[in-house]
């Protein structure tokens, strides 16, 4: 079981993702003007690893400062109070802290507050100090330069660079995975990528300028890979459906299904049964596209931890392609009278030690 405060936000959402993809639980705590001690206490009490994620890195430096420490003691009160404390505590701390900013300044303190409170308890703390995050979902104009790229370029408009300067990147489900304990500091900073603010915006627009017609850009890299899942979530559902463009003279028809730019891939083919329904998981890296050739089906996807479905009515006499956004649950469903005969691809090969396909009902 985690505790997680912080758990309705871009890096909550994501860590609660890893949580779940591992067959976890998860408690949100309630700081803020939510707060009460009985009840965070009741959420972190029992918990194997408390993750404080809440944070203000909006606003005023008063509201910086302020919220942050507010958010802080609330949290050291509640170490302070529980029962039975979580033998680890883990503080989502940024490279800010090491600088002078506003931000920065109030995210050690916080480190230091919490830290205190761990000590007092025989807690052991940990202090994970991460980059900036980009990733599935975030909120433009609030999160990261790389939410605002990402949904004005996929809007058609045109982002400027106001100030140039190096980022060190890394995706949000890399950084969930060093709060959960799945990964050490070593992977962490060894997927972590340097890129300046215009080098990140030729990067997004030149994903956006490949899949606008579909095309899945080089995918080689894992960091490559994640820039192009999370540019997706933005693009996402507006994009969606591809219309592929199909040939036909008297001997039959031929439509091209996939253009890859470059790394591993692995296609196959399935029928499914009328009535029948396949998929039922979600992908946390994978791409997967699915292309229906023959028959009619739904193909239905649900965004993790919320009610939101969108379904898309497919048929292979118009074959269109349909790409899974990661995190979200995806199925299809036979809803015609003959076979359905669907292709699949993705852009790894298959590893069943590694499947990156965890159950999850739409």
């Amino acid at each position: 079981m985690f505790a997680i405060t912080g758990a309705g936000g871009f890096l909550g959402w994501h860590t609660r993702v890893a949580v779940h993809a591992r067959g976890g639980r998860f408690r949100e705590v309630a700081l803020g003007e939510r707060f009460d001690l009985a009840r965070a206490a009741n959420a972190v009490g029992g918990a194997q690893r408390a993750i404080h994620l809440a944070g203000v890195n909006r606003g005023s430096e008063a509201d910086v400062s302020d919220g942050n420490a507010l958010l802080a003691q609330q949290f050291a009160d509640v170490l302070l109070a529980v029962e039975e404390p979580p033998p680890v505590v883990v503080f989502a701390n940024s490279t800010q802290s090491l600088g002078t900013s506003a931000y920065g300044a109030a995210k050690k303190r916080s480190a230091g507050v919490i830290e205190r409170a761990c000590a007092r308890r025989g807690i052991r703390f940990e202090d994970v100090v991460l980059p900036n995050l980009f990733g599935e979902h975030g909120r433009p104009f609030y999160n990261s330069v790389f939410a605002t790229f990402a949904t004005l370029i996929s809007e058609g408009r045109e982002p400027t660079v106001e100030v140039d300067r190096p980022l060190v990147l890394l995706h949000a489900q890399d950084a969930a995975d060093a709060l959960i304990g799945e990964a050490s500091a070593d992977l962490v900073a060894d997927r972590a990528r340097e890129r300046t603010v215009s080098e990140l915006l030729a990067d997004l627009t030149g994903i956006a300028d490949v899949y606008r017609n579909g095309e899945i850009p080089d995918v080689a890299s894992p960091f490559d890979r994640d820039l192009f899942n999370s540019y997706r979530s933005y693009a996402f559902p507006t994009q969606l459906p591809f219309t592929m463009a199909t040939h036909a003279d008297e001997r039959g028809s031929f439509a091209e299904l996939v253009r890859a730019r470059g790394g591993t891939s692995q296609t196959s083919v399935s029928t499914t049964h009328r009535w029948v329904t396949r998929g039922q998981h979600y992908h946390r890296r994978k791409i997967e596209r699915f292309v229906v050739v023959s028959g009619t089906a739904t193909i239905a996807m649900r965004r993790l931890f919320t009610d939101e479905i969108l379904e898309y009515e497919v048929s292979g006499d118009v074959p269109h392609a349909v790409d899974m956004p990661t995190m979200w649950a995806h199925s299809i469903t036979n809803t015609g009278t003959d076979d359905v005969l669907t292709a699949f691809w993705t852009n790894e090969l298959f590893d069943p030690a590694h499947p990156d396909t965890i159950p999850e009902d739409v």
